[in-house]
């Protein structure tokens, strides 16, 4: 899995609430279980037109938030059913981090395992962040993974709260699978002292 440390990059406003997974990838792109190839449907029913064209108005159509890497969104962000496709999306895309009041917890849990850092401020804390991020090409905000911070275009910092195994674990770059690699070597001794306790199993 990818590291995460530090990201620099233009955050998009999407101040709207109960932004589900729906929204975030329609039920029709869940048929692969590729986690690439799905950033192009990305909130593909605001952000296209019944004709397929570009719909103009959507944030992440206009120009300055086409390469957005953070996205500042309004509260109960990734609601609904509880489809993996929804970070596999926003990480092919190019999103790495998502700013919000609050998560669904399955989507909030997804996201540490497909490196995308989910992070829960308070409202007069967003309020802060959706300003910078209408900004539009000057919309960029940095984040310190290690130094649990966000920093505003203006320098104003801002301190975030994380779990401590789930913050080293995107330090690592390590998901589920490599969290428990790292065991390997207690789990094979545990596996040869049972064998020696119980040899006729």
């Amino acid at each position: 899995m990818e590291k995460f440390d530090k990201l620099t990059g233009v955050a998009a406003p999407l101040p709207f609430i109960n932004i589900d997974t729906d929204m975030i990838i329609p039920k029709q792109y869940l048929k692969t279980i590729k986690r690439t190839g799905l950033g192009s449907a990305l909130f593909s029913e605001m952000r296209y037109n019944d004709d397929g064209s570009e719909n103009p108005d959507f944030v992440l159509n206009k120009p300055a938030y086409r390469k957005a890497s953070i996205i500042i969104a309004g509260d109960n962000f990734g609601c609904g059913s509880s489809r993996e496709h929804a970070p596999w999306a926003l990480k092919d895309f190019g999103i790495r981090c998502v700013i919000s009041t609050s998560f669904a917890d399955i989507f909030y849990n997804n996201c540490f395992k497909n490196s995308i850092l989910p992070i829960v401020v308070t409202p007069e804390q967003l309020e802060a962040l959706m300003d910078d991020a209408e900004r539009g090409a000057n919309a960029t905000i940095s984040v310190d993974l290690e130094a649990q911070t966000i920093n505003g275009p203006d320098g104003g910092a801002i301190q975030f709260d994380i779990d401590p195994a789930r913050k080293n674990a995107l330090l690592e770059g390590l998901d589920d699978i490599g969290l428990t690699l790292g065991k390997a070597a207690k789990i094979d001794a545990y596996e040869k002292k049972a064998e020696a306790a119980r040899p006729w199993v």
